[in-house]
């Protein structure tokens, strides 16, 4: 819970009298807060500057997407952070960054895909919302996260890990960096991929998790959410990690390994419902790439895993011994499984 300190500024900021404030369990990142004013709604949130270093630069790529869409969809459901009275939208107190957004009234989030029509409605939403920005020149956002789907680069770090990391790990690790190492072909296609004249840079969300798409209450999709991550990037990393998290039953956290499994007519579905906004958007080449995203996604996650691991845990942490190993295996089995559901 934020000081009272803070609240009182962030009350005078937004010119608001009295608040009821409700803590939001929701959210790996940003610290959120559910607040109640004179009968509206709002999510208050604390940027989370560990993860992104600079804010600022942020809420200009908002405010820059906003603006076209506000001109070129006005009826798109945009979650624009909210303007305080002096027309500002991120506020400043004592080093740390707080900001304000609408909450949608009758909407939810849901954090695993159950259904086909889940896994159709959330690509749907993130193939629409790089649709509705096809006008808008990408290369214009800031990088809040630079290189986080650059596949050479984890490559390199995995490589890097190999020569400096942990020998007894990497002797525990030795069978999947063995696979991983003869799947390097994956590298190969990445780097043709991007380097192809009809592969193009656009608005993409690169966080596609189905928690990140607001559904009504009949599960229809209303928006995209958590925008923090929205960059210059290729088509491969919205409908790769759709891949990579709605086909498969559990998540990267499972250690039974026999869970692990790929379900065709979820893939079937993330492919329809991301078509459908895209289709006259992506290239033939393009189109003829669409499974690879999900080859590339679970390979390159499952390097940033081994890497981690072979480094001591100091990226995503440890919260048991071997719990980085675990993830390793479990995104090198879910891509034996993908790779055997696309042929």
């Amino acid at each position: 819970m934020m000081d009272e300190k803070t609240l009182g500024i962030i009350k005078k900021a937004y010119g608001w009298n009295e608040m009821q404030i409700v803590p939001v369990h929701s959210g790996l990142i940003n610290t959120t807060l559910k607040v109640m004013v004179s009968g509206h709604t709002y999510l208050l949130q604390q940027v989370n500057t560990h993860v992104f270093h600079h804010p600022a630069q942020i809420d200009e790529n908002l405010g820059m997407l906003a603006d076209h869409l506000h001109k070129q969809a006005a009826g798109y459901l945009f979650t624009a952070p909210v303007a305080m009275t002096d027309g500002k939208t991120l506020l400043v107190i004592d080093n740390r960054y707080y900001r304000v957004f609408n909450w949608i009234a009758g909407s939810h989030t849901i954090d695993v895909v159950n259904e086909p029509g889940q896994a159709y409605e959330a690509s749907r939403q993130f193939g629409q919302f790089t649709a509705l920005l096809k006008g808008f020149d990408a290369e214009q956002l800031h990088l809040s996260l630079p290189d986080f789907h650059n596949l050479s680069l984890r490559y390199r770090q995995f490589e890097a890990a190999l020569q400096n990391g942990n020998n007894e790990r990497m002797q525990a690790a030795k069978d999947a960096i063995v696979y991983l190492q003869s799947t390097i072909d994956i590298v190969k296609r990445y780097e043709s991929f991007i380097g192809h004249p009809d592969a193009k840079k656009r608005v993409t969300h690169h966080d596609t998790k189905i928690s990140n798409v607001l559904f009504n209450g009949q599960d229809k999709g209303l928006c995209v959410i958590d925008l923090d991550t929205v960059m210059p990037g290729y088509f491969l990393s919205d409908v790769g990690d759709m891949f990579r998290t709605y086909s498969c039953p559990v998540s990267e956290e499972e250690k039974n390994l026999e869970l692990v499994m790929v379900r065709k007519d979820f893939i079937q579905a993330i492919e329809k419902g991301y078509l459908s906004a895209m289709d006259d958007e992506l290239s033939q080449f393009e189109k003829d790439h669409l499974y690879f995203g999900g080859e590339m996604l679970i390979y390159m996650q499952a390097i940033r895993f081994v890497t981690d691991y072979l480094n001591n845990d100091i990226y995503y942490g440890s919260r048991y011994p071997g719990h980085n190993l675990v993830r390793t295996e479990n995104q090198v089995r879910l891509l034996e499984g993908f790779q055997e559901a696309i042929r």
